[in-house]
């Protein structure tokens, strides 16, 4: 593994969420039409309108093949749905297609005509059934703007084969997704888990084939970003089956929509459900599990008899670790699991939650941990730490890692997009999963070496020796500090008489400050 370098990061380094420009104008355009409507509720008004302007492209698109009836196409139909559905497509009615409502924009009554509209697409479409937003009618939303807002969206393609192609729409939805979490603060970041988040999870666990499982999954940014890493790594899409569920009604709306329009099949249950009270995937044994839980819950569901906490009752007042034995009980034999907690987690021993630490170790659970910088999430300012769980640390395919666990500290990583939110960029990405790739032992992976203030391979033993406390800076110590080669005889004086200039500078201006104040009345 290379040495972990220090660079100042500049404003142009690439972060790893970066969007290519037209999604931020867009969103600007957009909420300058929001007009007194809450980030809330326009949430909805404008990804329901994407979602509508996408599906209507891509039908659209294939509309034009199938009334033009060449080769694979002779004979078809255009107006019958099964052409739509064996190719992937939504079928969409022609009062609910995009230049129909396109044209009434202006109309008064354009917020009915949008609800109808997708009334009728779930009619035709059973996977969309209850998903789609349908209060366009509603009096708060401001008719003109939203004619205006149709009108804005008409001029970019979402759904045509070339736009399909660069992700266009899931580009614009999920910059949209983020941006919204960040005007609602708290309450949007419970539906957002930020993109470099879920890309260090996922880059670390790297799910090429098998069953991707989400036992609280938001929007459904963890599927989507583990789809791209099998296409980006010359897989295909359904090389991965996708299991999840979600207890909010209305996120759980967002992530089958975020899902439909990138073509993903996934089972998150046939309606909202609490994970603790009701399981809607009890006999699944997932080979990936990837999840960002509520951190600390102090009002949820526990059964003290449930057959899921092997490792200890987990506390009524908070729920963390009863994520982290749900997450173990749906462990294939191999399987790994990446998910974020708060920083407690890892030293807490409330409750007994200590005892439930110590029992995960000593049954050689603990992969890795790696302690992530501050001011990532828009809902939270709470530090948050990654767990890397397996069930098995010697499966053949890499390195026997039994009785060791890997330490990453990149608090000091990432860079500031704005005053409160900081993002890791591609190379600090880069450099997390590649240290972990190379402490497993993978296939072309580079040779692992400690690293002082960044990683540390620790024992089982040496966990204990602390305590069984899991914080990555207890054990990764100081970063080396680079020897400037001077002689200590030289350096002290020289550094001393730095210091006595330094104060008889702040002695002089302490007396200029003492006599501009005197000068305004204020002095002695």
């Amino acid at each position: 593994m290379a040495t972990k370098k220090k660079s100042a990061k500049t404003p142009q380094e690439k972060s790893s969420s970066a969007n290519l420009g037209f999604e931020s104008k867009l969103w600007l355009a957009a909420d300058k039409l929001r007009g007194t409507m809450d980030s809330g509720e326009y949430k909805h008004v404008v990804l329901g309108l994407l979602f509508l302007k996408y599906i209507s492209d891509a039908f659209e698109e294939l509309h034009t093949k199938l009334k033009e009836g060449k080769g694979e196409f002779k004979g078809a139909d255009p107006e019958d749905a099964d052409e739509y559905s064996a190719h992937n497509v939504f079928w969409v009615p022609k009062s609910a297609r995009w230049a129909s409502l396109q044209a009434k924009a202006k109309q008064p009554e354009i917020g009915k005509l949008i609800d109808d509209a997708m009334v009728a697409i779930e009619k035709d479409n059973p996977r969309l059934k209850g998903v789609l937003p349908k209060d366009y009618a509603r009096p708060a939303i401001d008719k003109q703007r939203l004619g205006e807002l149709i009108d804005l969206l008409a001029s970019i393609g979402l759904g045509d084969a070339e736009h399909r192609g660069k992700d266009m729409l899931g580009r614009v939805y999920e910059y949209f997704l983020s941006k919204f979490a960040s005007a609602e603060g708290k309450g949007g970041g419970e539906f957002y888990t930020p993109a470099c988040v879920v890309q260090t999870i996922v880059q670390m666990l790297a799910p090429y084939k098998g069953r991707i499982y989400d036992p609280c999954c938001g929007s459904g940014g963890m599927f989507v970003q583990s789809e791209k890493f099998v296409e980006s790594h010359g897989g295909k899409i359904g090389d991965i089956s996708v299991y999840g569920q979600e207890m909010n009604h209305t996120t759980r709306r967002l992530a089958i929509m975020n899902l439909a329009i990138r073509g993903i099949e996934a089972d998150i249950g046939p309606e909202p459900a609490d994970t603790f009270r009701r399981d809607l995937h009890k006999d699944l044994k997932a080979d990936f599990i990837i999840a960002n839980p509520p951190f600390n819950i102090s009002d949820w569901s526990r059964d003290e008899s449930d057959v899921r906490w092997k490792y200890g009752i987990p506390p009524k007042g908070n729920a963390n670790f009863g994520w982290v034995q749900h997450i173990i009980h749906h462990l294939a034999p191999t399987g790994m699991a990446g998910f974020v907690l708060a920083n407690g987690s890892m030293s807490s021993n409330q409750s007994g939650e200590g005892e439930i630490r110590k029992s995960l170790i000593e049954n050689d659970l603990v992969d890795c941990m790696v302690a992530m910088p501050g001011q990532l999430f828009y809902s939270t300012q709470i530090p948050v730490c990654l767990w890397f769980l397996t069930r098995n640390k010697n499966d053949g395919k890499r390195r026997d890692r039994r009785k060791e666990t890997l330490f990453v500290d990149a608090r000091k990583m990432g860079t500031l997009v704005d005053r409160v939110h900081r993002e890791l960029t591609e190379a600090d990405l880069l450099l997390i999963s590649s240290t972990y790739h190379a402490w497993r032992g993978e296939k072309n992976a580079s040779k692992y070496a400690d690293v002082a203030g960044f990683c540390k391979s620790a024992t089982t033993a040496e966990i204990a020796a602390h305590g069984h406390v899991l914080t990555p800076g207890q054990f990764v110590g100081a970063e080396d500090v680079a020897d400037d080669g001077d002689p200590f005889e030289e350096k002290m004086p020289r550094l001393v008489a730095e210091l006595h200039a330094q104060f008889a500078e702040s002695a002089k201006l302490e007396q200029a400050i003492k006599a501009n104040l005197k000068g305004l009345g204020y002095g002695d």
